[in-house]
């Protein structure tokens, strides 16, 4: 087992594309860090620096107490599964996940061992005579994880493993993988664009764009107290919605400004140094859709606080235990998240929306930054 920690990192192409930037991370022993992102934003650059398949331009990465930047990949003591398998289409299953630990001139018994261990962990011990075209796509990504598995590394990677699967068995090895990570107790890191694997899956995550770490944590705190308008937009399904307004203050309270209509904060949102600075300007304000409700009760009484918006109902979808209003702001789109056996919305409609203004975000309009969340 080891801890893994990346220190200046940079990875500069020829050219002057710069894929990485100034990456600095700490990752404990057994923890599962998630490298998230869009495409593009230099997340499996990284892991590929980690495994030693892409050479490190600057900086340091060390797996254990180890400087690796030079060690080669196959002595780094790691295991990295990757998004198309890259299984062996004339060997066995059992001859895939054997085959590492062949090159390393391991015992016969002990290969065996192994092999069958890892293949009643991952219930694949049926399959082992199989090749890989007799195998289903979730199958291959069992033998992929089981032939990792097998060499006991100290540092598990892992590159988009399941974005070749259907939604359905994506899912389903989302759990197998977080079971396996407990079970084995190895330091995983893992690679994804999918913010949904993200926060099921990481105990931290770390976000990045172009090349850049924009915020670690855990993914609850990701979810609640994102950095910045990136991060928030980001995590979470459906996405923040983003609303351009002026804060502004009266005998009320302090609210955001949209047209002729206030919606006013929650007294703890605004009764602090960072938002009292901001009154008269311009901002962005982010509130996620379950933050929002169409309900009659929830309405009135977020009425009393002066806590609702107009909106008008562009598209409704039905998704059975949710249903999503899709709605014009003020001239922004935004989603509300609403009960769809109490909603009784309609597209065309001409709706009020109650806000939970404890919940109300806002974002500096030049930096995109967190005032306050």
């Amino acid at each position: 087992m080891a801890s893994v920690v990346l220190k200046n990192v940079y990875k500069r192409y020829d050219g002057g594309v710069v894929a990485v930037s100034d990456f600095n991370l700490d990752i404990e022993d057994k923890e599962f860090i998630i490298l998230v992102g869009p495409s593009g934003c230099g997340k499996s650059t990284t892991l590929r620096m980690i495994a030693g398949l892409e050479e490190i331009t600057e900086g340091e990465v060390y797996i254990g107490d180890k400087l690796v930047n030079d060690v080669q990949p196959k002595d780094r003591d790691i295991a990295m599964v990757f998004q198309n398998y890259a299984l062996y289409p004339h060997m066995t299953v059992f001859d895939n996940m054997a085959f590492g630990l062949k090159l390393r001139k391991t015992p016969k018994d002990e290969i065996k061992r192994r092999v069958g261990e890892a293949a009643k962990i991952l219930e694949i011990e049926h399959l082992l005579d199989r090749k890989p075209k007799a195998l289903s796509g979730g199958q291959r990504q069992r033998v992929a994880l089981g032939r990792a598995i097998v060499r006991n590394p100290k540092v598990f990677l892992m590159d988009e493993p399941l974005s070749n699967l259907d939604a359905k068995l994506r899912v389903q090895m989302r759990v197998e993988i977080t079971k396996l990570h407990q079970r084995l107790a190895t330091t995983f890191i893992y690679v994804t664009h999918d913010q949904t694997e993200a926060m099921t899956m990481g105990s931290r995550i770390v976000v990045m764009k172009d090349g850049f770490i924009q915020q670690v944590d855990d993914p609850t705190t990701l979810y609640m107290h994102p950095v910045n308008t990136f991060v928030a937009g980001f995590i979470g399904m459906p996405p923040m919605n983003f609303i351009n307004a002026t804060l502004v203050k009266d005998e009320r309270g302090v609210g955001f400004q949209l047209s002729d209509h206030v919606v006013y904060l929650d007294q703890a949102k605004y009764d602090v140094p960072e938002v009292q600075d901001y009154i008269g300007k311009e901002v962005i304000i982010g509130i996620r859709p379950e933050a929002m409700s169409d309900s009659p009760e929830e309405v009135e009484q977020a009425k009393l606080s002066g806590a609702t918006i107009p909106a008008l109902v562009d598209v409704v979808e039905k998704l059975g235990a949710q249903s999503y209003l899709y709605c014009t702001v003020h001239n922004s789109s935004v989603t509300a998240s609403v009960d769809p056996i109490e909603s009784r919305t309609n597209v065309g409609d001409e709706v009020t929306i109650a806000i939970d203004n404890r919940r109300v975000n806002i974002f500096d309009k030049d930096t995109e930054r967190t005032v306050i969340s």
